[in-house]
């Protein structure tokens, strides 16, 4: 993504400041006092710094302007202990509709097309400046993904992604070497090792009796945007670039359902494998019951934390999701969540609570967030920032995941073709339905929800 250029835009918040500085000598600052709440979506103990990095910079703006002679008193109310994301997302709602809606809210990125549509958020851009520090150091696709139709909304407030998971030990039982494994994450990238391939490696870890049937390809329990990567991983399109439209690529989608359809006939998937207990997943997975599966980056911190897994680099190997054959592509799909401003408030409000969002956007504070909660970094400069420098898994994930990541498009007709593709994959999985006659039913579903915003390939 290239940037809009700013050249001729001064910000709200820029003006303010100048003039506040050109006042000083002859006008003593009036004090001003402002409660900002902050609310974050999808977040528990381990998140905690989505919504205390923002108290962080209170703390340093109210220093900072001091320093300029303003007394700037900054009250930051948090929350993030919501209902899972659909408490968040309702309270974040009825609280808007009374006319209260936090001034803040940390939430997934494809609240902002329908959020921004709605009046709910304000452009961040028109608050910040996005060619200075700390924001001109975010990554551009980071970015691009906290933007719609041409807007920066947002600013991304972490990057995560979903890799392919292996467990060493039966990779080696079913006679993979040392440097094998070392390379298997190239040879995903390359598109050498491809789903297939998994599946094959998933039955013979089974037949070696390293597995019980059903588990050599053991994948995420519910839906989740992390299904989208097989639509990719088989040459599907989610959006296209020159129209804006969202696109259906019908090849795709039938060699998507037929993968899984095959894991099922093959016996490496559970045909009811689709509502297992997470809690049982993540102690499946990190224990070695199950060979092969994908989940994310953050998994880390579970594997490593309540389940036990003290040596995770001796136990498990990681790569992108594999290509499915040579038409699509080795991929991984990220979901950042955001800062977003919302409507509450004057101007001025708005402005100080996007300063709150630049500040806590510096690499060292993000850093905190990113390590305390295994997500990746936000900017190209916490790579230099020893909290992170140092971390193993931070480092590996960024440099092997983080480059070649996309997103589900921000689109306000998302939610719709999501739902199609979710009842095609689960009537595929699951027997009622052909992967051909799903494919069928999930291009009828879109062609009803969007009509002319959705391309048919």
């Amino acid at each position: 993504m290239k940037y809009l250029d700013r050249s001729l835009m001064k910000s709200t918040a820029v003006a303010t400041l100048v003039a506040s500085m050109m006042g000083l000598a002859a006008f003593p600052a009036a004090a001003k006092d402002l409660t900002v709440q902050v609310w974050a979506g999808g977040s528990n103990v381990l998140d905690s710094y989505r919504v205390d990095a923002i108290v962080m910079a209170a703390d340093i703006l109210e220093r900072e302007r001091a320093i300029l002679g303003e007394e700037l008193n900054i009250t930051v109310e948090t929350k993030y202990d919501f209902d899972g994301w659909e408490g968040f997302k309702q309270a974040v709602t009825l609280a808007a509709e009374a006319g209260n809606a936090p001034h803040i809210v940390v939430t997934g990125h494809e609240d902002i097309a329908p959020w921004s549509q709605s009046g709910l958020i304000r452009a961040i851009e028109d608050y910040v400046d996005f060619d200075s520090w700390p924001l001109n150091d975010l990554y551009e696709n980071l970015v691009e993904i906290a933007s719609f139709d041409g807007v920066i909304y947002g600013v991304p407030q972490d990057a995560e992604s979903r890799p392919f998971f292996a467990w060493i030990p039966h990779l080696k039982g079913i006679g993979y070497s040392d440097a094998d494994i070392e390379a298997l994450p190239a040879n995903i990238q390359s598109g050498e090792y491809t789903l297939y391939d998994v599946l094959a490696d998933a039955k013979k870890m089974q037949d070696a009796g390293l597995v019980d049937p059903g588990y050599g390809w053991y994948p995420r329990v519910s839906r989740g945007g992390d299904y989208w990567q097989f639509y990719l991983s088989f040459g599907g399109e989610m959006l296209d670039a020159d129209t804006g439209k969202l696109v259906f690529s019908r090849d795709a989608m039938q060699k998507f359902y037929q993968f899984f359809a095959d894991a099922v006939a093959m016996g490496v998937t559970r045909k009811n494998h689709i509502g297992t207990p997470w809690d049982q997943w993540y102690s499946e997975v990190a224990s070695g019951k199950a060979g092969l599966w994908h989940g994310g980056t953050w998994h880390y911190s579970r594997y490593t934390g309540k389940e036990g897994l003290t040596d995770f680099f001796g136990n498990i190997q990681f790569g992108l999701i594999p290509a499915g054959d040579a038409s699509g592509r080795a991929n991984t799909i990220t979901h950042p969540l955001v800062y977003l401003v919302t409507n509450r408030g004057t101007d001025e409000d708005a402005t100080i609570a996007a300063e709150l969002i630049a500040i806590a956007s510096e690499p060292r504070i993000n850093t905190l967030h990113a390590i305390k909660s295994a997500h990746l970094g936000i900017g190209q400069s916490q790579s230099a920032v020893p909290l992170y420098a140092n971390d193993r898994w931070a480092t590996g994930a960024t440099e092997r995941l983080l480059p070649y990541a996309s997103a589900q498009p921000n689109h306000t007709g998302f939610s719709p073709f999501f739902d199609a593709m979710w009842n095609g994959l689960e009537a595929t999985w699951t027997g009622q339905k052909s992967a051909e006659e799903a494919v069928a039913g999930a291009e009828a579903e879109v062609k009803v929800a969007l009509g002319n915003d959705i391309i048919i390939r």
